[in-house]
């Protein structure tokens, strides 16, 4: 059983950067996911549990950045250019693996979850 503990979450403005933050109880391939009121979660990046293979969501290639802290198991999600419409509950997910290299873009590859950080973005 991996658990999970999120922070970082908050009320920002348009333009505004935060940073959010996922420490597991082991190592894993991890991943963020979001969910806005009245829509499906989904995919916002994932990382390797080595930490050399990440990939992005489209919407937010470019203003996220994800990385991880092996030492500490955590995982970092950086969101530079926040924009209303990334107002959502952001959670973390948690994979084992043996393959350090691979990650995982669906949320059902992920047996573990975090209970959700709020990120509210205000025009």
């Amino acid at each position: 059983q991996v658990q999970l503990a999120e922070s970082g979450g908050g009320l920002v403005q348009a333009g505004d950067s935060l940073r959010l933050s996922c420490t597991a109880s082991e190592s894993a391939a991890m991943g963020w996911f979001r969910q806005a009121p009245g829509k499906e979660r989904e995919f916002v990046a994932v990382i390797s549990a080595g930490g050399d293979s990440t990939y992005y969501a489209d919407s937010v290639k470019g203003r996220v950045t994800i990385s991880r802290d092996n030492a500490r198991n955590t995982v970092l999600l950086h969101m530079n250019n926040l924009k209303p419409e990334d107002t959502a509950v952001y959670y973390c997910a948690a994979r084992p693996t043996s393959y350090s290299h691979i990650y995982f873009k669906d949320r059902q590859s992920y047996p573990y979850w975090g209970q959700g950080t709020q990120v509210t973005v205000s025009s």
